[in-house]
């Protein structure tokens, strides 16, 4: 099965490499046409993947999906994999809206935001490795983990609820201390670099600020979201091939949202729902199983209800700044 492992791995490097090193060498602005032909691609290779892993977990490729008392057929690990998915694209979407204060608050031109976004996408798969990980070997050494990450998720929707993401402070943050002490900072971006030698001293450039303030506010996602997969499945391959293709889409998403996502008002409110669902479903896992079909249903049906309703909002309140206007002027008339 290691090799099952070292396959997906490469593979991921293989299209880390090809995003950087082939489509994306030259640094340009990525426009909303090239955003959704991306993001498109990534979700359609997300699914590929799905299929595959039908086929792998149906046909039990090198013993996968035949652990004793856990066995997983192709359709269950199917299904698994696609709600984690949808669980984990869903979650990104407010991380996308802190993506776009850090940048608005740096003031990081167009053209050097991919370059950020790539380095950090990299930083997150290798985390998520590290956290699936110990977050696997803590459920299985201890059953009642499920019940602590639960409660976990039911706080974060709390906190969700009443926290704001417009107090954007990088003069607090852990790893900018830590850079500022090491390095000396250039005072302005030197094009896409986050090192130059200045009077023949390395020095950092605010680029590189940023991607430490959009790695460590991954982290605090990441501690959301690794909890809330486990409420879906607790195989490990499972669970970390839907993370990652679900980041992997990530920077695309970003460029093809960032500028309309503001309007997606009660997108917020979905989310802390279904971290509400997700925690309860987790602290009932034990005694009352829901099936992984019923969750995706729940999942699916949140987020949609949150976007129809930010859209139908958004068109009451254009009209409602219409209408004073038609009535203006038929009293004219």
């Amino acid at each position: 099965m290691i090799w099952l492992w070292l396959g997906f791995i490469l593979l991921i490097l293989i299209l880390l490499a090809l995003d950087l090193g082939l489509l994306h060498r030259k640094a340009h602005i990525i426009k909303t046409k090239e955003a959704f032909l991306w993001t498109t691609f990534w979700i359609l290779l997300s699914l590929l993947f799905n299929w595959l892993i039908y086929y792998m977990y149906e046909h039990h490729w090198f013993s996968i999906g035949k652990e004793i008392g856990n066995e997983l057929n192709g359709t269950d690990a199917a299904l698994k994999f696609f709600t984690g998915y949808i669980l984990e694209k869903s979650l990104s979407l407010d991380n996308i809206f802190v993506i776009a204060l850090i940048f608005s608050y740096f003031n990081v031109p167009a053209i050097y935001q991919h370059r950020v976004l790539f380095w950090g996408i990299l930083g997150a798969i290798i985390l998520r490795g590290m956290m699936i990980t110990l977050g696997v070997a803590l459920i299985e050494r201890f059953s009642w983990m499920v019940y602590i990450f639960g409660i976990f998720l039911i706080i974060t929707a709390i906190k969700l609820l009443i926290s704001r993401h417009d107090n954007i402070r990088p003069e607090k943050n852990a790893l900018v201390k830590l850079a500022q002490k090491i390095f000396p900072i250039s005072n302005q971006y030197e094009r896409e670099h986050f090192f130059v030698y200045i009077k023949g001293k390395l020095t950092i450039t605010p680029l590189f600020l940023v991607l430490l303030v959009v790695e460590s506010s991954d982290v605090m996602f990441a501690i959301d979201s690794i909890p809330a997969i486990f409420a879906v499945t607790t195989d490990p391959f499972i669970v970390f091939t839907s993370n990652i293709f679900a980041i992997l889409g990530l920077r695309s998403l970003y460029f093809a949202l960032a500028a309309i996502i503001e309007k997606f008002r009660y997108l917020k409110m979905s989310l802390v729902y279904i971290l509400v669902y997700v925690g309860i479903k987790m602290i009932l896992s034990h005694h009352y199983p829901i099936p992984t079909f019923i969750s995706l249903t729940i999942i699916t049906g949140i987020l949609l209800v949150g976007i129809i309703a930010s859209i139908y909002a958004g068109k009451r309140d254009t009209a409602k700044l219409k209408s004073p206007l038609k009535d203006h002027t038929e009293m004219k008339i």
